[in-house]
Parts: C-alpha cells; sequence; structure tokens
C-alpha cells in the first residue's frame, strides 16, 4: 500500500511523542504528573454550560448547520471585537465558525499555496502551522525566534528568493510554546512587509486573554491593520472560556481570505452542533467575569510554580502571558530536550514538552504547562530538583 509523501513530515508529533513515554512511565507505576499538554484543567462556566444543555431538548438543533444558520454566532463574534479591540467587523462576509483555530492555520494553506510555495513560520512555533503547509505540499522557511530578541522574528533576514515564492506568513502572540508578547508596533511592521511583499498575515490568537500584567494588553492583528488588507486572525474559545473539548473557534478579517477558508471548509465538513456555537455565544455575550479568573489563577499557578524553581536553582524567566513556562534546560541537558523529558516522566512521572519538538531553535528548552493546581505543582517541582540533582 503506498500512501501521500505528503505524509512523511507527519509521522512525528512532540504530543505523540510524549504520549508513549506518558504510557511507559504509568505502566511502570509512577504516578503522573502531566505538564506537557496545554489543555485547561478549569470547567466552563455555568451559563455556558446551561445554554448547550438546554439546546439539547431542541429537535431544531438537531440537523446539518450550514454558513447561514451560523448567522447569531458570527454576529456575536463580531460584537465581541468590536467591543474589545475597537475593530468594525461585518459578521457575513469577515467571520467564519472554526473547529478551534487548529482548523484554521491547518486548512487556510489548502487555499493559500501551491506546491512549492512557502510558508514563513515561527521557530519555535505550534506544530499545526507547519502541518497545514505539509498537507499543502508547500514549503515551510522557519523564522528563528530567540530570546536577545524578545522571541521576535527579524524580517529583514529572510533570504529575497525566498520572500518571492511566500504566500503566507503566520504569527502568533502571545505566543506558544515561549509566553513571548509582541507589541502593537510589531504588528505595524509585520503588516507592513507583508504588504511589501504581497504575503497573506495569519495570526494565531489563543491566547490573547492570558496576560498577567495589568498594564498591557495583547494585540489583535487587526488593530495593526483595521482596514483588513491581507490579515485574518485566528480565535478560540479553548482557553478564555475553558471550551477545548467543544472544539469551538472562529475566523475573523479579510472578506477574500474568509470566503477561500469556507471553500475549503465546505469541502470538509458542515458545522459544529448548534448547541456548542450557542454556548459558544452565552460564553461571547455573557459576563465576562470568567475570563478574569482564569487568568488570575494561571498568574497564581505561575507565581508558586517559578517560585518553586527558583528555589531548587532553576533560573527561569517570569512569563508574562499564556499558561506556559518556557524553561531553558540545566546541565547536562542543554541540547537534548527530548533526552531530558523521556527521561523526566520515565523517572519521575512529570510530563513536559521538549522544545525540539516545536522546531529547530527549541532545542535547549522545555515547556510546562501549569494545568494543575498549585500544591501538584510543587510536588512536581520537588521530584523534578531530585532528577536533576
Amino acid at each position: 500500500m503506498q500512501f501521500a509523501k505528503r505524509l512523511q513530515p507527519l509521522q512525528s508529533n512532540v504530543f505523540a511523542d510524549m504520549d508513549r513515554a506518558k504510557a511507559m512511565a504509568l505502566s511502570a507505576g509512577k504516578q503522573l504528573i502531566d505538564l506537557s499538554l496545554g489543555s485547561s484543567d478549569l470547567p466552563a462556566r455555568p451559563h455556558v454550560i446551561r445554554a448547550i444543555a438546554e439546546s439539547l431538548h431542541d429537535p431544531s438543533t438537531h440537523g446539518y448547520l450550514l454558513f447561514h444558520g451560523t448567522q447569531a454566532f458570527r454576529q456575536a463574534a463580531a460584537d465581541w471585537y468590536e467591543k474589545k479591540f475597537g475593530i468594525t467587523v461585518n459578521p457575513e462576509t469577515e467571520v467564519l465558525p472554526l473547529i478551534g483555530s487548529q482548523e484554521g492555520t491547518a486548512h487556510l494553506p489548502l487555499a493559500l499555496l501551491n506546491p512549492g510555495d512557502f510558508a514563513l513560520l515561527q521557530d519555535p512555533g505550534y506544530p499545526s502551522h507547519a502541518g497545514g503547509v505539509y498537507l499543502a505540499s508547500g514549503q515551510i522557511y522557519p523564522m528563528p525566534l530567540r530570546a536577545d530578541n524578545n522571541f521576535l522574528p527579524v524580517f529583514a533576514d529572510i533570504p529575497g528568493d525566498v520572500l518571492a515564492q511566500s504566500r503566507l506568513m503566520v504569527l502568533s502572540y502571545p505566543h506558544n510554546p515561549t509566553a513571548a508578547m509582541a507589541p502593537l508596533s510589531f504588528f505595524q511592521t509585520a503588516v507592513a512587509f507583508c504588504q511589501q511583499h504581497d504575503i497573506v498575515l495569519v495570526h494565531d490568537f489563543p491566547y490573547g486573554d492570558l496576560v498577567f500584567t495589568e498594564t498591557s494588553e495583547a494585540p489583535s492583528v487587526l488593530q495593526a491593520d483595521p482596514g483588513k488588507n491581507i490579515s485574518i486572525e485566528f480565535f478560540t474559545l479553548s482557553k478564555s472560556y475553558n471550551m477545548g473539548g467543544f472544539r469551538i473557534g472562529y475566523a475573523i478579517g479579510n472578506a477574500q481570505l474568509i470566503k477561500a477558508l469556507r471553500q475549503v471548509k465546505a469541502a470538509v465538513d458542515f458545522n459544529q452542533y448548534r448547541g456548542i456555537l450557542n454556548g459558544a455565544m452565552a460564553a461571547l455575550t455573557g459576563p465576562q467575569v470568567g475570563v478574569t479568573e482564569v487568568v488570575n489563577t494561571f498568574r497564581k499557578r505561575r507565581d508558586a510554580f517559578i517560585t518553586a524553581l527558583h528555589q531548587i536553582g532553576w533560573q527561569v524567566p517570569i512569563p508574562q502571558a499564556t499558561m506556559y513556562v518556557w524553561a531553558k534546560l540545566p546541565a547536562p541537558w542543554y541540547q537534548d530536550s527530548v533526552g531530558f523529558c523521556t527521561e523526566l516522566v520515565k523517572q519521575t512521572g512529570v510530563a513536559a514538552s521538549p522544545g525540539a519538538g516545536f522546531g529547530k531553535c527549541g532545542e535547549g528548552y522545555v515547556r510546562f504547562a501549569l494545568v494543575h493546581e498549585p500544591p501538584l505543582l510543587l510536588t512536581a517541582v520537588e521530584r523534578i530538583a531530585q532528577f536533576i540533582s
């Protein structure tokens, strides 16, 4: 049996690799503390669950849901963006429901790339960004993110011959895995650069609300491109509203890009169950105190985890956003993040994500997801201390 060559780059995945290591640790009798996957352990709000539950008893929600049946959700998304960012959005032409933002980053390259075209991706970056390019038979040019430049790419370093074949750039701030933030001025530079080179600018924005500094907010790319000339943004309710398992997000931005993504989506699937959209509308239009509580929860976890790491002598930067800690590996593991994470979970039951799984420039780092309460995080640090001592 023969398979398409495009599957070859997809055979290795950081989360799949760690799943195997975790399974082996469990089979060996280790008590697992899983800090490898950024899946929130917090529940969705009661009014969100109530809206979904009430929908179950409405037979009109039980059938296929086509685009026009999502109008109320698209309007809620447009209103949310206008209220939060001051951006006027047309819900008919500039919003598209998605099964999480990952659907957008995976499917949009199919609408933009011909075989051999380049996509400019962050390195390190979220693995699904590369997956979508591979499925579209495109090429990847990795834009290095380094600590000495605040984990921001340097556009001037991209070779001219690559730019000539580039069709899209994918950015994501607050950033997974580094937890870095980007100011509005950076996005303005990115928009100008992409306009100059006729490149679509994609912004994956799942952690837009998870910012811990009260004096700063995470900007939307549409604030730098208010005319929506070249930009599209993907937002998910997985992080802000703890709805990861419900698989609900949306694309918002340039009408031509929305139309193209809609054409791809129409060939693949319908939309989610209407009840899930009803829950998402309840989240977007209802009280936002739950978002504040999510931010406060992850801030407390960050503080507890970072303080404990510092106390055992592992000096890591304090992240200003997301649910992650991006830590430079201690000796003797400087350039073996996979080995570090594999041995860590094998010996202690603490699972983390190796930086190498997020790209070549992620080597030398490890990512911890703060998806447990502080007491368990402190237990994890105690085990880590024994491992690295």
